[in-house]
């Protein structure tokens, strides 16, 4: 298995970003290197925090949601004029990567809400499980009593339950 320094893996990797925004198989094919070896990069690069669009949609819309969240991330700290650089280089408008971040705080929204609504059902669900073990124990203890009467009342040489008209 050949070994690529890491200068020769970027400038692959660049490949599959605008302007070229080639495929996984187009750079493969260009720089004699197998498919799966660039999409391990790729996944690496990822893992690294990098953007890296899917190369079947090189239209920014059909990024993954991880990578337009990681466009929104880079340009956080950014000023107007580097973001406008940032989006050039990447092939996007100001106004999607704007969009995107809506939808991320929108998104972060809708899982705080979903947590609240879980910790509420998890709190009613303890409730009810704490009234059934109550319900659980009550019941147990009259089963016990119940035995124990039972065990009192019934003779205990015959098994009829001749004794236990009598004692009515």
């Amino acid at each position: 298995m050949p070994r690529y320094s890491d200068e020769r893996k970027e400038a692959v990797l660049a490949k599959l970003l605008p302007p070229h925004s080639l495929t996984v198989k187009q750079v493969a094919e260009q720089e004699n290197i197998s498919e799966p070896t660039i999409y391990k990069w790729r996944h690496e690069a990822r893992e690294q925090g990098q953007c890296f669009p899917d190369s079947d949609h090189p239209d920014p819309e059909g990024w993954t949601s991880g990578d337009k969240f990681a466009a929104v991330i880079e340009t956080a700290a950014m000023n107007a004029q580097e973001r406008s650089e940032y989006c050039r280089s990447r092939g996007l408008y100001i106004e999607q990567l704007e969009r995107w971040r809506v939808d991320c705080e929108q998104a972060a929204d809708l899982a705080d809400s979903r947590r609240q609504t879980q910790e509420r059902e998890s709190k009613a669900q303890r409730r009810r499980i704490k009234a059934l073990e109550k319900e659980l124990h009550r019941k147990e203890a009259a089963l016990a009593e119940t035995a124990a009467l039972i065990t009192l009342i019934l003779p205990t040489g015959n098994g009829h339950l001749s004794n236990l008209v009598d004692w009515r």
